[in-house]
């Protein structure tokens, strides 16, 4: 019978043991998952702002604009 106790006691503490969280591992993903999210998201407004400045450098795109609103205005 104590055999079979300590049987029972031994597998409970490896069972323990084996469901006890990874926390340091979990921290790590999630630190280098929004990591990468910032960097897409910098990346984005990069592209956006340089989109933005060849917008307002090139004078036909913003002749045709303008010409665009003011033939809806008519």
């Amino acid at each position: 019978m104590k055999k079979l106790f300590l049987m029972v006691v031994a597998i409970a503490a490896v069972s323990f043991a084996s469901c006890g969280g990874n926390k340091a591992a979990d921290a790590a993903k999630e630190n280098a998952e929004s990591i990468r999210v910032a960097d897409s998201l910098k990346a984005v407004e990069a592209a956006a702002a340089e989109a933005q400045q060849v917008a307002e450098t090139d004078t036909t795109a913003t002749e045709g604009e303008q010409a665009k609103t003011e033939a809806e205005a008519k």
